[in-house]
């Protein structure tokens, strides 16, 4: 029940601060201030430090931070618990089901299959295949 009212207040925190982010003015709204005209030249711009809504967002976007970061200390908190033991598919199997390696090391053929056997013949290359540079040429030129 905490919980769900601690997301409810972060995503309203979220909202509130991306609509007062919105609502305000820049300080570079006036079209020359980028090259250095106007009101730019003060740090804060012309009108002054701060007003309501930059002292409303800070607030807003201080409380936003101490929550979330609250809420991911909880989450790594609760994290360590012991896993559950309905597994689903994965609690199906189990450890004496699984197939044992061989015991002399050697890898066991599969079942009904024919052994390898090495072979020291290699296939020829096809015969009709053009080896001539100008051969292929042509057959380009055609195309």
């Amino acid at each position: 029940m905490i919980l769900k009212l601690v997301n409810i207040v972060h995503v309203l925190l979220a909202v509130a601060m991306i609509g007062l982010i919105l609502l305000q003015r820049g300080s570079g709204a006036a079209a020359g201030s980028g090259f250095g005209a106007g009101a730019s030249g003060t740090v804060f711009g012309s009108t002054g430090a701060s007003n309501f809504m930059s002292k409303s967002t800070k607030w807003l976007a201080a409380a936003f931070f101490a929550l979330s970061l609250g809420m991911a200390i909880y989450a790594s908190r609760s994290a360590n618990r012991p896993v559950a033991d309905d597994l689903g598919v994965m609690g199906g199997s189990t450890p004496s089901a699984l197939v044992q390696p061989a015991a002399n090391g050697e890898v066991p053929a599969a079942p009904d299959a024919e052994p390898a056997t090495q072979s020291s013949v290699v296939p020829e290359a096809p015969v009709d295949a053009p080896t001539d540079a100008s051969a292929i040429d042509k057959d380009q030129e055609k195309n």
